[in-house]
């Protein structure tokens, strides 16, 4: 009886132990994954914007703190909005409370992109304020665009009907129709 009792102890600290380790691998791949994000986006707004090297030792130091209070803003958003969500599914909690709390939250983080611009102006020229603006949602697109290939659980396969030639198709269909009964039919226009 004893040695079951060990080996049934021993068995649960080695599952305890790889568990543990397993979810530091995970912390450590989630801080990796931003550090490349991160870089990506420097890399894609250096191309874009062909900043000077005068304005790229100004640019950086004022953008670098502009993320920073984004994050915090949109941060403080998300708990707001997790904190309604959460009281309005259990129907109780004081609502009109955090829905002012949300909604302050949200007018926090469009003072924050207000104020951003302001700095950018401050040492960029308005062209290149312009290309930020623009880059980084270019850049933020693309990155919603990885994530729908290569998402958690695609493994990089492509998501239905994307990818595929006209060649693939079968005979007589076309894109945006779809066929009943031998007849076309034609989605109505929105």
């Amino acid at each position: 009886m004893k040695k079951v009792i060990s080996v049934c102890c021993a068995l649960v600290l080695v599952t305890l132990g790889a568990w543990a380790q397993q979810d530091n691998a995970q912390k450590k791949d989630n801080g990796s994954w931003r550090e490349k994000v991160r870089a990506e986006r420097v890399a894609f707004l250096t191309a874009e914007l062909d900043l000077t090297e005068a304005e790229a030792q100004n640019f950086w130091p004022v953008y670098n703190e502009a993320q920073k209070s984004r994050m915090e803003a949109y941060k403080a958003s998300g708990e707001a909005y997790k904190a309604l969500k959460e009281a309005v599914e259990a129907g109780s909690g004081d609502i009109d409370k955090l829905l002012s709390d949300y909604v302050s939250a949200k007018q926090t983080a469009d003072a924050v992109e207000s104020g951003s611009l302001s700095k950018f102006k401050g040492v960029l020229p308005i062209e290149k304020v312009g290309k930020l603006f623009l880059a980084e949602e270019k850049f933020r697109h693309q990155q919603i665009g990885r994530l729908g290939q290569g998402g958690p659980g695609r493994q990089g396969q492509a998501r239905p009907g994307q990818g595929r030639k006209p060649s693939d198709r079968p005979q007589g269909e076309r894109p945006g129709r779809r066929q009943q009964g031998g007849t076309e039919e034609v989605p109505a226009e929105v």
